[in-house]
């Protein structure tokens, strides 16, 4: 489940994805639909986080049967897993462990906005009249890819996408961290999320795992991810 303001979550994945196929685990990347990914426009009218949270939803409840499942989800996708745990069907889902890496951990009533400064982040760019908000392209790498080699650099920017807005202020209805074994993966060198602001969310976790990474381990550090996950003994990641 990539994270806030970008596209192609098979992109950002895929050098972990290359690794744990090497050891049969298949990966599916949900697209959200508030970054504009399957169609409709981003905007104050368009998706926001119940749409991000029905399209995992939907592919959890179509899952493997009894295919062990871990869900992986990134910054932003911590509040998509979130809600979708209120319309995930227990018995079409073989969700087994949840991996929040460098991740919100709302607890049911909260939102994103609740997480934030009084003011927008320098990195932020907010489109008011529009409903969206997006990440200022020249602060892209060094705020969220500076561990990042210039092939990823390169290609990032591509892969930026402006997204609803709304989805700041709309609270999760259903939080599964104390139902789901959980895994809170700490990116201590992370210029997005604070390191102390990971840790807190961390203590809702079950285990806490910290890695000397930015933003996006599993494209600097993709080795250190597939091992984590290896460690959890499970057969899937979405």
């Amino acid at each position: 489940m990539h994270g806030a303001r970008v596209r192609d979550g098979r992109w950002w994945w895929h050098r972990t994805a290359a690794l744990l196929d090497e050891h049969g685990i298949q990966s599916v990347a949900v697209p959200l639909p508030s970054c504009g990914e399957t169609g409709e426009s981003p905007g104050a009218d368009g998706p926001g986080l119940v749409e991000d949270a029905a399209a995992l939803a939907s592919v959890l409840n179509g899952g493997a049967g009894d295919e062990p499942t871990v869900v992986v989800a990134h910054s932003y996708g911590g509040i998509v897993v979130a809600q979708a745990a209120a319309t995930v069907d227990p018995s079409r889902s073989a969700v087994r462990h949840l991996v929040l890496v460098s991740s919100y951990l709302p607890t049911v009533g909260q939102s994103l906005g609740d997480f934030g400064g009084e003011a927008p982040a320098p990195f932020l760019h907010l489109d008011l009249v529009g409903g969206t908000f997006g990440v200022v392209p020249d602060l892209l790498a060094s705020t969220f890819l500076q561990d990042c080699d210039d092939d990823v650099r390169g290609a990032a920017p591509g892969r930026l996408a402006r997204q609803s807005l709304h989805v700041v202020t709309t609270p999760v209805a259903s939080a599964p961290w104390p139902d789901v074994p959980t895994t809170y993966v700490v990116c201590a060198d992370d210029r997005g999320t604070p390191a102390a602001a990971q840790r807190e969310f961390a203590r809702r976790a079950d285990r806490i795992a910290e890695v000397e990474a930015g933003h996006h381990p599993f494209l600097s550090q993709p080795e250190v991810v597939r091992d984590l996950l290896l460690g959890l003994d499970t057969a899937t990641a979405s």
